[in-house]
């Protein structure tokens, strides 16, 4: 055991001396053994450590640029580039190495690697000076890591003390250093620190403490941060100022001691309180991330159409964000100040977006949200659209593809699927025949699915698709919205862009956020996506000012109409099964899970969806509640138009108007003779109007035969005429006027009776009127005569101003009978007034008439 203990000096002579005696022996066979030897030792240690390096790095990550990049918070700015929030991992300024002045770079240096730009990557004289200083200055005093291993850790290792990731921590260490220039490293290096705050960059540290750029630093600020790297959290200058100032203190005095500042700068400097020194809590900024759900559709946007990670990559990211109308949503959701919500479960998707181009202005992402980027329903949501999606998937793709018009008739009636399965209204009644623009501002279905039927199933989702609404799969009942299963659904969102394209003369933009993103090298990126034509013209004016009908009475969505803004727009609702209803014990069918309103002006587009998270909730009829969508529709409508000017929609030239003959079907244009209250004014393709013109008032018998004759005796015009009926039951309408005014009468005889005033001219037009159609008119017409007294003294008619009532002559000779005036020699049977002599009645004398003046004597 003794043997075991001697010192190095004792064997080693003990080695020699048996060597020596064995030299003496057989001294070159023993020197070329123990040569053999140290080879053979050698190569085994040196195979030995090759072995075990190679073994320990075996695993050790590629230097992979990518990672060496620093993770930098991209900025978001709204659509007048001014900046909204910040986007990122974690919140980070960057510096470059130009933007980092000496006073920041020599107080890393003196604290982390004051050799850093001696070595290569690995310093043995830092190490073992790392060790002094942890003696000399206190436990922490320097790290043993370089700069270049502490870039490499922080980017490709974990924090774990093992032999295994301090060997591979030198490998990659150097490396680095023969890929990249030391300002370059150092540049990672100050860029990647943590400062607490959920922050990282010496940069961001200078902001958040401070309120300053790195140049502005002032050497007790620039020795604070640097030395926050070793213990972040623990050196935050916010919540622990006086173990922050004592690290800071120890920063001085190495910059010091390696000769970066004069004793004079290190006292003064350690003057300087941290706690006064750094930001009052009035001036800090809050970490508030406002403008959620838009942000969300950001996020979602840059990951889905490009490769770079907006949470590490530090893009300038050009959006579509109109913030007032943002702050306007947020408001109108989440207090019921304008809208009454009926509990706080009550939830709403809203999506509002520039109907021209594509471009999001607000999300309402859902009411009294939890949790930071939880679920968006304006861009989340896949329910089923209900009555909104008939435009979209039925009336649309009908007037695409089969050219109907404005007045295409179809018939509200009970149907049947290609399958057999029989198919009525949620209400079971049935209005019959109407135009499709009637079916669309009542909601009918079953028109909706004859129209789907009839445009065929393959063309209409293509449409749909079109128009960005994402369906892989089309049944019948998708006619109505029904669409099956819970992963099968639109968005707000969605439907938004699909309705906007309506409104753009059939142009589609996909719904975006972003139109521009900025590099950090300044290199700018296009992202708006391109437009494209999803339909013609002549179809998305059709649709649109259908949907204008849907908010007049008696349409379906008079609730969202704003006076004086022209506005298209449809609503939906959805249904519940029978064994839904069942299952969850809901006892209404009036009851609905989903709620819509979709519409636009040719400024803005909004779509908004309404219900519950759990389907199994049901929108009540209660108050306004199914009506909510619309109520919000109409207030952000208000809102956002308030300051703009809103024309209306303009008809293209492929659209002609046409007057078509009501109830006509299948519809004939309006003839001449069609009576005003059956005509109405529709819209048809250009090329495609109908080509017959209606008969049915063109045909109507006129009456014939018109006599107008006066009757002395009566003193009245007897009018007849004639008429063949042939089997109807006409009724007649005549109309007479005397000169000065004119009147109307109907009748069911072929014959009328007036009374005629005497020197007067009458005319007269009769027409036949035969289930509500008007025929063309006859007339007649017949003079009546004056009342005269000629040399005779013959009074027409018998009538005079005397009243005088007897037929004769009257002058001074009267010898007929009848009243005589101032008659002294009435030789005639009656009274005189001037008469003493027999006879009956009493004598007056009245005005003077033509012909002479009579006294008015009335004959017996």
């Amino acid at each position: 055991m003794a043997d075991q203990y001697q010192s190095r000096e004792e064997r080693r002579k003990n080695l020699q001396a048996k060597g020596q005696q064995k030299t003496k022996k057989k001294p070159r066979g023993l020197f070329k053994k123990i040569l053999l030897f140290l080879v053979i030792f050698g190569f085994i240690c040196l195979a030995a450590g090759v072995g075990t390096f190679a073994y320990l790095v075996k695993d050790t990550p590629a230097l992979d640029p990518k990672l060496l990049k620093d993770p930098i918070p991209s900025k978001i700015l709204d659509k007048n580039d001014q900046e909204v929030t910040e986007v990122g991992a974690v919140n980070r300024e960057y510096a470059n190495y130009a933007d980092i002045p000496k006073v920041v770079e020599n107080a890393i240096l003196a604290t982390e690697d004051y050799r850093f730009y001696q070595h290569h990557g690995i310093d043995p004289i830092r190490l073992g000076g790392a060790i002094l200083a942890n003696f000399q200055h206190g436990f922490g005093a320097e790290g043993g890591s370089t700069i270049t291993q502490q870039v490499v850790k922080n980017s490709f290792l974990t924090h774990e003390k093992t032999l295994k990731r301090k060997v591979q921590e030198a490998w990659l260490a150097y490396q680095l250093e023969q890929k990249y220039t030391k300002h370059q490293i150092f540049e990672m290096y100050v860029n990647k620190v943590f400062v607490s705050e959920n922050s990282h960059g010496i940069a961001t540290a200078a902001k958040i403490y401070y309120g300053k750029s790195l140049k502005e630093l002032t050497l007790a600020e620039a020795a604070q941060i640097a030395g926050m790297p070793q213990s972040p959290n623990n050196y935050n200058p916010f919540t622990h100022p006086d173990l922050a100032e004592k690290r800071r203190n120890i920063v001085l005095s190495l910059m010091h001691q390696h000769g970066y500042i004069t004793k004079q700068q290190m006292e003064d400097a350690m003057k300087v309180s941290v706690k006064d020194d750094v930001l009052k809590p009035e001036q800090r900024n809050v970490n508030d991330k406002p403008f959620d759900p838009f942000v969300d559709a950001v996020i979602d946007e840059v990951k889905k159409n490009t490769d770079f990670d907006i949470f590490t990559d530090g893009l300038i990211i050009h959006t579509t964000l109109d913030k007032d109308a943002q702050t306007y949503v947020d408001g109108l959701l989440n207090t019921y100040d304008n809208i009454p919500f009926p509990d706080d479960q009550f939830q709403a998707g809203v999506a509002l977006i520039d109907t021209k181009t594509g471009e999001i202005r607000a999300l309402g992402g859902g009411r009294n949200p939890q949790v930071a980027r939880g679920f968006n329903y304006a861009i989340d949501t896949k329910r089923q659209p209900g009555s909104t999606i008939k435009p979209v998937l039925d009336y649309g793709p009908a007037i695409e593809y089969l050219n109907w018009g404005t007045y295409q008739m179809i018939e509200d009636k009970p149907i049947t699927y290609s399958t057999g399965k029989k198919f009525g209204n949620w209400d079971q009644s049935y209005k019959g025949a109407m135009t499709i623009r009637t079916a669309l501002q009542l909601s009918r279905n079953t028109p909706a699915v004859q129209a789907l039927q009839q445009v065929g199933l393959d063309k209409a989702k293509e449409f749909a698709v079109n128009l960005g609404i994402p369906l892989k799969e089309i049944y019948e009942s998708y006619a109505i919205g029904g669409f099956g299963g819970k992963t099968i659904g639109v968005s707000p969102l969605e439907m938004a862009g699909a309705y906007a394209a309506f409104g753009n003369n059939g142009i589609y933009n996909k719904p975006h956020a972003v139109v521009k993103i900025e590099l950090r090298d300044g290199t700018e990126i296009d992202m708006a996506p391109k437009p494209k034509v999803a339909m013609k013209d002549s179809t998305a004016f059709m649709i649109t000012d259908m949907l204008k009908s849907v908010l007049v009475s008696p349409g379906t969505g008079t609730r969202a109409s704003v006076p004086g803004l022209p506005i298209a727009g449809k609503t939906g609702t959805t249904n519940y099964s029978e064994e839904e209803m069942r299952q969850w014990g809901i006892t209404s069918s009036k009851s609905v899970p989903d709620s819509w309103f979709t519409g636009y002006t040719t400024n803005y587009t909004a779509s908004i969806w309404t219900g519950y998270s759990d389907r199994k909730n049901p929108i009540t009829a209660v108050g306004d509640n199914q009506r909510i969508a619309q109520l919000i529709f109409k207030n952000l409508m208000t809102y956002v138009s308030r300051d703009v000017t809103t024309p209306d929609f303009t008809m293209p030239s492929s659209v002609v108007k046409v007057k078509i003959e009501r109830g006509t079907m299948p519809p004939v244009l309006a003839s001449s003779y069609t009576p005003d209250s059956m005509v109405t004014t529709e819209y048809a393709v250009k090329g495609h109007i109908p080509k017959a013109v209606s008969e049915k008032y063109k045909n109507i018998d006129s009456p014939t035969n018109a006599n107008a004759k006066y009757d002395e005796t009566n003193q009245q015009i007897n009018l007849t005429w004639s008429y063949n009926s042939s089997g109807s039951n006409p009724k007649f309408e005549v109309t007479y006027s005397d000169g000065k005014n004119t009147k109307k009468v109907t009748v069911s005889d072929k014959s009328l009776t007036i009374p005629a005033n005497p020197g007067t001219k009458y005319s007269f037009s009769i027409v036949a009127i035969v289930d509500g159609r008007t025929s063309n008119a006859a007339s007649a017409s017949v003079e009546i005569p004056s009342p005269q007294n000629d040399q005779t003294g013959n009074v027409e008619n018998g009538n005079s101003n005397g009243n005088n009532n007897g037929n004769g002559n009257n002058n001074n000779n009267n010898n007929g009978n009848g009243n005589s005036g101032n008659n002294n020699n009435n030789n005639g049977n009656g009274n005189s007034g001037n008469n003493n002599g027999p006879g009956q009645g009493n004598s007056e004398t009245p005005p003077p008439t033509t012909g002479g003046q009579t006294t008015g004597t009335n004959g017996t």
